[in-house]
């Protein structure tokens, strides 16, 4: 018979922590993040409430289920709590525009403010406790994805749903107000749903798409058995045939809880400018700033050689037929951002994946591992980008951390502007104001439902 596991393991100590954790005690910079991640989550989510898998989703799930009284922004109908939480993890991560964070290459985003706004819905709950839920929810899935990653990514594991279930129930169960026992317990039903492949690469990638909304309706189904009873297993984060094991390859537990409660990770994820996978994010910056500050078209260019780490790498194989390949794919982001300075939703329309210039300028695109940027992965995210001219001119630009991150942020301005672009064709100028003032003055108000009363 094994021993009972302590209950100041670190899945234990996770657990505890979201529970305790009020409003009060976040500081200035986790404030500001909460608010902004919500800002930047909920137009990602109205934007990708639009396109064709979010749209396959809802379709599915109106056929099989009757009922329920949830909004979903951008999705006509009511839903049931769990279909709503579901469908706004999918909608979030469907543009690839959703924030995430680099140490442990996940989106939190996308599982855990839809399992916050979904338990919340109807309860009255005001917008200081869906801050401190946020955090947690962030904390948890941030921790537990730096933990087992780079060993669960080269194992075929996609992060975001492996660890964004169980942000997904920390949130969750901060919401429902559960105790350090039963949030552990949350934690312990939601590692059984804990999975995600990278498939995606190598076709139907629009599965992709759906990977957060698996997490925030699991993690919200794990809080609502654990309130109402339901036990997991004690130390599920740590023990033997837990979840470190399975996706860690043995990864230390200490490292889930080490500077717990020193800062909140919230305020350490990125926000994306560029619609389009983060690994190929610091050649972006690299090649749009040689083509503004060294006035390079790309007709004059003769060749980009791209030096990364080896996951990033990765990215540069097969082609972009459709958008989903085509926003993973390094070649082709990077022919674009030379070419348009930008690489926003509208830049992966189907002319553009048929235009023959991008595409012979992505052929002339190389990227390699570059054993410096492998040795700092995952510290860092980085990128040496060569660009050469036709004329013989050489220029070269290292990006150490894209823009987006914590180091180098979007300013507030740039973020709005973010926002009112994904939300305003769906929700109208009027609406998508009401919605941005309502989150940037979170902490004040009386019921976040709010948030969620939109036209459909």
């Amino acid at each position: 018979m094994r021993a009972e596991t302590p209950r100041a393991g670190a899945t234990a100590r996770l657990a505890d922590f979201c529970a305790a954790l009020g409003f009060g005690q976040l500081d200035d910079a986790a404030v500001r993040a909460v608010r902004r991640h919500l800002l930047d989550t909920l137009g990602a989510a109205i934007a990708g409430s639009q396109r064709q898998p979010a749209r396959i989703a809802a379709t599915t799930l109106a056929e099989i289920e009757t009922g329920g009284e949830m909004a979903v922004p951008g999705i006509a109908g009511r839903w049931s709590r769990l279909s709503a939480a579901y469908l706004m993890g999918a909608s979030a991560h469907g543009l690839e525009l959703d924030d995430g964070y680099r140490a442990g290459s996940v989106h939190p985003g996308a599982p855990v403010v839809p399992a916050v706004l979904a338990a919340a819905w109807g309860n009255r709950v005001d917008g200081a406790r869906a801050a401190a839920a946020i955090a947690a929810g962030y904390e948890v899935v941030t921790r537990v994805a730096e933990t087992i990653h780079p060993a669960s990514r080269r194992r075929g594991f996609h992060n975001t749903p492996v660890a964004g279930v169980l942000g997904a129930a920390a949130a969750a169960a901060s919401i429902l107000r559960l105790d350090g026992a039963r949030t552990a317990h949350a934690l312990g039903i939601a590692a059984s749903s804990a999975a995600g492949l990278f498939a995606f690469l190598h076709g139907g990638g629009e599965i992709k798409r759906l990977h957060p909304g698996f997490a925030a309706r699991e993690g919200l189904f794990a809080a609502l058995l654990a309130r109402n009873g339901m036990t997991g297993p004690a130390g599920v984060l740590e023990i033997e045939d837990g979840l470190l094991q399975a996706f860690g390859d043995g990864a230390d537990p200490e490292k889930l809880v080490a500077g717990l409660g020193a800062g909140f990770n919230v305020s350490r994820c990125y926000i994306k400018p560029y619609a389009c996978c983060r690994h190929l994010h610091p050649a972006l910056d690299a090649v749009i700033a040689v083509a503004r500050e060294e006035g390079v078209a790309a007709s004059d260019i003769a060749s980009v050689a791209v030096g990364t780490y080896a996951i990033a790498a990765g990215h540069a194989q097969g082609g972009w037929e459709d958008m989903a390949s085509a926003q993973m794919n390094y070649r082709f982001c990077t022919a674009l951002a030379a070419s348009a300075g930008r690489v926003g939703i509208a830049d992966f329309d189907a002319a553009s994946l048929a235009d023959a210039r991008l595409a012979d300028l992505a052929a002339r695109v190389t990227v390699t591992v570059d054993p410096a940027c492998e040795a700092d992965y995952p510290r860092l995210r980085s990128a040496n980008v060569t660009v050469r001219t036709r004329s013989g001119a050489t220029f070269h630009r290292y990006v150490d951390e894209p823009l987006g991150s914590a180091r180098h942020p979007l300013d507030d301005t740039a973020l709005v502007r973010k926002f009112e672009n994904l939300a305003t064709p769906v929700l109208g100028a009027v609406e998508t104001a009401r919605l941005r003032a309502s989150v940037l003055v979170l902490e004040t108000l009386d019921d976040v439902d709010t948030l969620l009363k939109v036209p459909a």
